[in-house]
């Protein structure tokens, strides 16, 4: 069976404000735990209050939802989270929205251009970052999601979401994506492999160039340097021996020798008048500097030399370096990162052109994809059974005596989402053999699997509000009795609102809304207002009666909310 989840009564909605919203002006409404019921004449507006929620829970919308003359529509709800699940926490706490006042605020705001603005807990979010906490706080059940049930796609999602499969579906059609995207791969060298093998030919040839020359980083502009140096060596020599001579090596009183002779003399002049000792000062580092000009340049001149061998060889070597880079057309210094590059192309292209590398790879992301699928059938198979089991319970409360609901897994090729196809089969009667959702389910019946495949998901989801807008179209009389207790059973343990036709269900309810429509300054707008046990009674027999109420009705209605 389909275990039931227990959940914090407090962690709900709590109020709803909307303001100017399609045909509303202004609603505040205070919602407490348990199961609430919205109902009104047809074309009132019962929905708008879905529509206003999910807006604010990141739906889309546009100027389209603005009242009429209005600048903006403003909807905004707060979330009582008494009880934060640890989870929830770490998703405000992650994206900046969170706060220490024990609740979540969504506010949406459109205004008649279209813009869309959206807040959380006051803080500027995104549509997507509310439809991503909103999933987690609020799950609706639309009037025409029975619809949904016919599709086999849908019914996939529905199974693996009841059985917490989602993460285990991702990886699965992850697995399939990385798989068929090298078997794509695989193919396209089969079939381009002439072209990929002049092209591995053409990068062979290139590389074993580059290769020969071997040119390292750095090295055009050290061998320019080398170059200019050997083929000037005998000016670098010559003027470098006659700056030697005339500071130190000058037959004829050296620049050294006469500075060292004006220092030694003002030396003894200072002694008579201290006046000369700041020129004295500047002139010694002027002499202890051209000492060591004299040390570079004897340095200098015992490591250069006229070389014509070596200048010959650098001269051969700037050649083979620039015609190089003219072939492979690029500067001669960015020839050792053309080689690096080239490489890299060369090993990725005989990477990719190793078929029997190519297909073991294939093989063995298709045995990953395998591995990953058989353990989601495994899961759906243990799924379908329980919920099959569940479904035929609450068939059996639903007025279906008799009736069978099961879930088949159907092999097929793999795909993205497995090796089955899920399909939904139903027998509205005992003894009947069970067939395809689609072809022997009436409307009616319809809407009661779907109703009980809602009542049961809802209750092992972890979202704290379940709104059922309209669900219970389609049935009726004592079946709609059942709808109302299974909702308000559902009630207890989690918030529960539902917009109903149904005075049956509506009767169940803990609180009870009725929403009308009046007429001002020529506009029709929405109001949406809590029942007290008196217009509770008329509001039911309204439902029963139609325009005419009578003391039979009444009767009845009172009957219906004593029961």
């Amino acid at each position: 069976m389909v275990e039931r989840a227990s959940r914090n009564p407090f962690f709900m909605l709590r109020t709803l404000s909307i303001r100017d919203f399609v045909i509303v002006d202004a609603i505040e409404l205070e919602f407490s735990a348990g199961f609430s019921v919205f109902t009104g004449e047809t074309g009132a507006g019962k929905s708008i209050l879905i529509d206003a929620l999910a807006l604010a829970l990141g739906g889309r919308g546009d100027a389209s939802v603005v009242r009429e003359g209005a600048a903006r529509a403003d909807i905004t709800a707060e979330f009582a989270l008494d009880t934060l699940q640890s989870e929830l926490q770490g998703w405000l706490a992650a994206n900046e929205f969170d706060n220490d006042e024990g609740s979540i605020l969504l506010r949406r705001v459109i205004d008649s251009a279209g813009r869309s603005k959206a807040f959380i807990n006051g803080i500027t979010a995104t549509a997507a970052q509310l439809r991503e906490l909103g999933e987690q706080l609020v799950d609706i059940h639309g009037q025409h999601a029975h619809q949904s049930l016919l599709k086999n796609d849908a019914q996939r999602r529905l199974l693996d979401n009841q059985a917490g499969l989602q993460d285990e579906a991702k990886a699965v059609a992850a697995a399939y994506k990385a798989w068929r995207a090298l078997t794509k791969q695989r193919e396209e060298f089969e079939t381009n492999a002439k072209n990929v093998l002049l092209e591995r030919e053409r990068l062979e040839w290139q590389v074993g160039e580059l290769e020969k020359l071997a040119a390292k980083p750095g090295e055009w502009n050290e061998i320019s340097n080398e170059h200019s140096r050997l083929s000037h060596a005998a000016s670098l020599i010559e003027g470098a021996q006659d700056a030697l001579n005339l500071i130190s090596e000058s037959d004829t009183a050296p620049m050294l020798s006469q500075l060292s002779g004006i220092t030694t003399r003002l030396g003894k002049l200072v002694d008579l008048d201290a006046g000369l000792q700041p020129a004295l000062d500047m002139l010694e580092p002027a002499r202890i500097q051209l000492q060591e000009a004299v040390y570079a340049l004897n340095d200098y001149l015992g490591r250069i030399e006229l070389d014509p061998a070596r200048l010959r060889e650098v001269e051969r070597r700037m050649e083979d370096l620039h015609g190089a880079a003219r072939k492979f057309h690029v500067e001669p210094d960015d020839l050792s990162q053309e080689f690096d590059r080239l490489s890299e192309q060369l090993q990725q292209l005989a990477d990719a052109s190793d078929l029997d590398a190519l297909r073991a790879q294939e093989e063995k992301l298709k045995a990953a994809y395998m591995t990953a699928a058989q353990k989601l059938s495994k899961a759906r198979a243990k799924a379908a059974k329980a919920l099959g089991t569940a479904v035929t319970a609450a068939m059996q409360e639903l007025s279906m005596a008799g009736g069978k609901f099961d879930i088949t897994l159907q092999a097929c090729d793999p795909a993205s989402f497995g090796l089955e196809q899920v399909e939904f089969l139903v027998a509205g009667h005992a003894g009947t053999t069970p067939r395809p959702l689609a072809k022997v389910a009436s409307g009616g019946e319809l809407a009661r699997i779907s109703l009980a495949i809602s009542v049961i998901t809802s209750s092992a989801t972890a979202t704290p509000t379940l709104i059922f807008d309209e669900v219970d179209s389609g049935i009726g009389g004592g079946v709609a009795e059942v709808v109302g207790r299974l909702l308000r059973k559902l009630g207890q343990d989690r918030q529960v609102l539902c917009v109903t036709h149904l005075p049956q269900v509506a009767s169940q309810a803990n609180l009870h809304f009725q929403v009308s429509k009046h007429n001002s300054d020529g506009k029709t707008l929405s109001a949406i207002a809590p029942l007290d046990s008196d217009a509770r009674v008329e509001e039911i027999a309204r439902m029963l009666g139609g325009l005419e109420i009578t003391a039979t009705t009444r009767s009845h209605a009172r009957e219906l909310l004593a029961s």
